[in-house]
């Protein structure tokens, strides 16, 4: 397990530095300037930059807030009303029709609205993010619960287990596999949702920092941006992924 686990590291490694050193050689044959496309050595100097003065840690924590407020906010309400429309296919019928409207409008389209309702403050971003979030989930949630074995539940309901125990016992560890799915899909998503409000009106966060390494032909600038945001969606999922085995070996 040690050495898969080495063998691993060592080939996601060779293979950056293979991008990297493509990336470089393009650059030079190109001889493209780094407003158009810098070398990794100029965005490595802008990181530098960023982190002497904290801007990109400040940045990058308004993201980081946003973010987890509205996966959780999306999460939350996705998985009670997956919950409910999944012991009720009249319910499921009556609203689908809406839930599947409000995810076919681009959710660039939506943000306007919810910063002119909202603000451009923090309470927009959370709810641009959670709305992203909000369908995966809530898919996977009815999924998940109606996955549950027929004669489990014959059996819980002969034991006369109440709704809260079928609920505790059967329903959420027999779920938790298909829910995990849409949660990966939403950890990353909750970015995109974040950055597109930050994009639409804001004067920090990461989507703030590469609009306006945009205006100013900072092409190192939205690199950085780009790769923060990047590496903040790998963490969010990774956290989903080590958070599912640990539960999943529970189960």
């Amino acid at each position: 397990m040690k050495h898969a686990t080495i063998r691993r590291a060592a080939i996601a490694g060779a293979s950056f530095l293979a991008f990297l050193a493509l990336w470089e050689g393009i650059v030079r044959l190109g001889g493209y300037p780094p407003f158009i496309l810098p070398s990794p050595e100029d965005v490595l100097r802008r990181l530098g930059v960023l982190l002497a003065d904290n801007s990109l840690w400040r940045h990058a924590g308004v993201t980081l807030g946003e973010v987890l407020a509205g996966l959780g906010l999306g999460t939350a309400l996705a998985m009670a009303l997956g919950y409910a429309l999944s012991h009720s296919p009249l319910a499921e019928r009556l609203l689908a029709p809406y839930i599947v409207a409000s995810q076919a409008v681009p959710v660039v389209a939506v943000a306007p609205l919810l910063v002119i309702w909202f603000g451009t403050g923090f309470l927009s971003k959370m709810l641009i993010s959670a709305l992203i979030v909000f369908f995966p989930v809530l898919v996977n949630t009815i999924v998940g619960v109606r996955s549950v074995d027929p004669d489990l539940r014959d059996l819980l309901r002969a034991l006369e287990a109440s709704r809260w125990q079928t609920l505790w016992i059967l329903e959420v560890p027999a779920a938790l596999q298909v829910l995990f799915g849409g949660l990966k899909i939403g950890a990353t998503l909750a970015v995109i949702g974040a950055v597109v409000g930050e994009f639409v009106a804001s004067n920090r966060g990461l989507g703030y920092l590469i609009k306006q390494g945009q205006q100013l032909y900072d092409t190192p600038l939205v690199f950085v941006g780009i790769g923060a945001l990047v590496l903040m969606a790998q963490l969010l999922y990774g956290g989903v992924v080590l958070a599912e085995r640990i539960l999943l070996r529970g189960r």
